[in-house]
């Protein structure tokens, strides 16, 4: 399967204008935006949810996510336990990053279509 297919709609994603990267239990998911709202939507228990990684929302985890984890690894704060959630801050991270390499860097910004 490319990795530029919508995992709800099962349609090529054209361009990051139309991606929404989800995440859920360490897996990772394109979904076109209207696609993520309608399995928002749909999804019912808490355990279900998927966690948009790419947008504001991920921007503000990944940044406040970035500062606890320096906070913690660089120094002594909380000794051995503060090293330990240093370690755990930088999952966030690590998706967004592997997000953006994965499915956001091989399309383009805007479809040819939608260019004026």
């Amino acid at each position: 399967m490319k990795t530029n297919m919508c995992r709800y709609c099962y349609k090529e994603i054209r361009d990051r204008d139309e991606l929404v990267t989800a995440s859920n239990w360490f897996r990772i998911r394109p979904y076109h935006y209207r696609c993520f709202e309608k399995m928002e939507q749909d999804t019912k228990t808490i355990a279900g949810t998927w966690t948009p990684i790419n947008g504001r929302v991920g921007l503000i985890t990944v940044l406040l996510m970035a500062v606890l984890s320096g906070l913690m690894l660089l120094t002594d704060l909380l000794g051995g336990i503060g090293d330990l959630l240093g370690v755990l801050a930088l999952y966030p991270i690590l998706l967004r990053v592997l997000s953006y390499f994965v499915f956001e860097m091989p399309l383009p910004k805007l479809a040819d279509d939608k260019r004026k």
